[in-house]
């Protein structure tokens, strides 16, 4: 069974990422160590696409 965004988010948050608010659903990830943003779409209640 696929997780859900929310568990994606929760998941990130634990690991130290925060959270930037984006354009409609989506949702970006920030963390100090990394060059690029992690960007997550869909509402927090739907299954996560297996690419993410």
């Amino acid at each position: 069974m696929p997780k859900k965004i929310r568990e994606l988010k929760s998941l990130l948050f634990q690991a130290g990422f925060t959270y930037k608010p984006a354009k409609g659903s989506h949702s970006k990830w920030m963390h100090p160590q990394l060059p690029k943003a992690i960007i997550i779409a869909g509402k927090d209640g739907s299954d996560a696409k297996p690419y993410l």
